[in-house]
């Protein structure tokens, strides 16, 4: 009779209780989902992107150049427009924020300890691999759903099928959907941890960057059309690639049947022709593969051995784990040292960092022998060369955020603060040597750029080693009649951009050591850090376009405001700076070179100014965090 008594509903069947507990109830989903929700940078990253989508959505709504009424077609033409660009901008903010949310898997869960424990709970692989995935991405889930009334209204514009709404929230989820699983899998075989967070993270902005330049070259002019083209084998690899060719299908077009050269196979016509559905598609196997191996390789995690393996030896690195070493030289300045070589002495970091120099001048000798062989041509390859440079200035200067973010976040976590504060150093030699360090270990890869633009500038001023057509475009002279005659890079870009670039960079060092001593953690300095930068570099860069466009000789020295802007009036000045080149062409050039010494010189005064100021309040800060974690 008690045990009738204290029952009131009959027990869950097994099978259905199993199911509710890989997703619905599982207690690694409920616990991330019920701590994340209570956490205010969530609720602040929520409220900042649908504050981005509602400024970008009036940005795109209010025309101040326009007036008057709007007839029908006008409205529909602006609701296509607006849904065009939110779509976008939404895609782009899932593949930015998605890593943040599953930053914890990487960096928290990679911890073995951390793992341990959750092995012993009765929960089985498939649950705790489906806890971890899920719980963090349901964040995601939740940004997409929460911009859903946005959409819905620009629908009261006409001009966007319900349908397209869809396959956009499609393409986002899907894209979301494999980062998280690649994030889990990192986690679950160990091979992330902190410092991986942000490698994972340049890897997701590397490979857009990559696979948009890819599909430049490859993709083949359509016939009968005026300035437009068709989608290439890499479109369904891309998120934006992938909606583009369902958004603007006038422009870049899937090749139907009709377009191939005989009878296409079944995999290559659909792989040509339905991209989004391709692109969703590979994500969801994607994913399953991941998520089977993550299920599979959870319990199966080797030990660590004493050994030294022959590819660490070759590298001159003692065995992983080990307790002992062979003495370095370490120089005056410690803090030189460690932050300039001791911290790229893993085998992951050698190879990353030396990996990038020698992928990035490959990449720049590459596209210079296209373009001298024909096969690019003059717009073509001012279009490749833009996105390459422009993907190695936004790895540099996120490589500096994270790593000047977390270096003494990193020593608060780890203990090794509260060590170096009971040591002779003082805050400006210790600051002054985060700076310089991290700056010696940056060098490689600023060389990069400098050194691929470099090749283009003298590729230029030998007038192209004799190429047919040479290395002049003439183009519609801008706001004017007639046509001017502009080199393909300007020469003068291979001194501009050094000179910006190196003080650019010490600034977000400054910027990122700023955060990383007022933060507990390395995650929530490196998010700081980051939204301050792209805070100043946008507005910076806005201003800069603003003024090169309409400002004369003197927009052109604005527009050297940040690398970016400079980047791009280098090789694309009739658009960037089309009334300096109107006016003085000359004058536009030497006022790129003078706009660079300018902002290079207010840069370096703001990074002095900073390491002044926390110079003299690094120690109260530092003490009142000090023995946190």
């Amino acid at each position: 009779m008690a045990g009738a008594r204290g029952s009131i509903l009959p027990p869950m069947p097994a099978l259905l209780n199993w199911f509710l507990r890989l997703v619905p109830t599982n207690p690694i989903v409920m616990r991330l989902v019920f701590v994340g929700s209570r956490q205010l940078r969530h609720l602040y990253i929520r409220a900042g992107y649908l504050a981005v989508m509602i400024v970008v959505l009036l940005y795109v709504l209010i025309d101040p150049g326009r007036g008057g009424a709007l007839s029908l077609r006008e409205l529909a033409s602006d609701g296509a427009n607006m849904f065009q660009h939110v779509s976008f901008l939404q895609v782009a903010l899932i593949c930015l924020l998605t890593p943040v949310f599953m930053a914890g898997a990487i960096a928290q869960e990679a911890n073995p300890r951390t793992w341990e424990i959750m092995l012993t709970t009765p929960l089985n692989n498939l649950q705790i691999v489906l806890g971890n995935l899920f719980g963090r991405l349901f964040f995601v889930i939740a940004l997409l759903l929460s911009s859903l009334p946005l959409f819905v209204m620009i629908q009261y514009f006409g001009g966007v099928r319900g349908e397209s709404i869809m396959v956009s929230y499609l393409v986002a989820g899907s894209s979301a959907l494999l980062v998280a699983a690649i994030a889990v899998t990192l986690s679950v075989t160990r091979t992330a941890g902190k410092r991986a967070v942000f490698i994972f993270y340049i890897s997701v902005v590397m490979y857009l960057f990559v696979t948009a330049a890819i599909d430049q070259i490859l993709a083949q002019p359509r016939p009968g059309a005026v300035a437009a083209r068709f989608t290439s084998a890499v479109t369904p690899l891309n998120p934006f690639l992938a909606l583009r060719s369902m958004l603007d299908s006038n422009v870049y077009a899937p090749r139907t049947r009709e377009y191939f050269d005989g009878e296409p196979g079944t995999l290559t016509l659909l792989w040509m022709s339905r991209p989004v559905a391709v692109y969703c598609w590979l994500c969801f196997g994607l994913s399953l593969i991941l998520v089977t191996f993550s299920t599979l390789r959870l319990r199966v995690i080797g030990a660590r051995t004493g050994s030294v393996p022959w590819y660490r030896r070759m590298f001159g690195l003692s065995a992983k784990g080990a307790t002992e070493r062979e003495p370095r030289p370490v120089g005056h300045n410690p803090v030189v040292w460690r932050e300039s070589v001791a911290r790229g002495r893993t085998l992951g970091a050698m190879a990353g960092r030396w990996g990038f120099v020698a992928l990035g001048i490959l990449l720049g000798i590459v596209v210079l022998t296209l373009f001298h062989t024909g096969l690019l041509g003059a717009e073509e390859f001012r279009t490749t060369l833009l996105a390459v440079l422009t993907a190695e200035i936004v790895v540099i200067t996120l490589a500096a955020l994270n790593m000047s973010a977390t270096s003494v976040s990193r020593e608060r976590e780890d203990g090794s603060l509260d060590i170096i504060l009971t040591t002779p150093i003082q805050p400006g030699p210790y600051l002054r040597g985060k700076l310089v360090g991290l700056m010696q270990f940056l060098v490689p890869m600023m060389i990069v750029p400098v050194a691929t633009m470099g090749m283009a500038a003298i590729y230029v001023a030998l007038d192209g080693l004799g190429r047919d057509g040479g290395v002049m475009l003439s183009q519609p002279q801008p706001m004017g009649t007639g046509t001017i005659d502009l080199p393909v890079v300007i020469p003068e870009g291979a001194i501009a951009l050094p000179i910006l670039l190196v003080p650019f960079i010490a600034f977000c060092v400054m910027v990122g050591l700023h955060w990383s001593i007022k933060s507990k953690g390395t995650i929530g300095s490196v998010i700081a850090a980051v939204a301050v930068v792209l805070l100043v570099a946008g507005v910076v860069s806005l201003c800069g376009q603003v003024g090169g466009a309409q400002m004369g000789v003197f927009g052109s020295v604005l527009a050297a405001a940040s690398p970016l802007t400079l980047l791009f009036s280098i090789v694309n000045p009739a658009e960037w700076i089309p009334s300096a080149m109107a006016d003085s062409p000359g004058g536009g050039r030497l006022g790129l070179l003078i706009g660079a010494a300018i902002f290079a010189t207010a840069y370096a005064g703001i990074s002095a100014g900073m390491h002044s100021s926390m110079k003299r309040s690094f120690m109260m800060t530092v003490r009142r965090l000090a023995g946190t974690k």
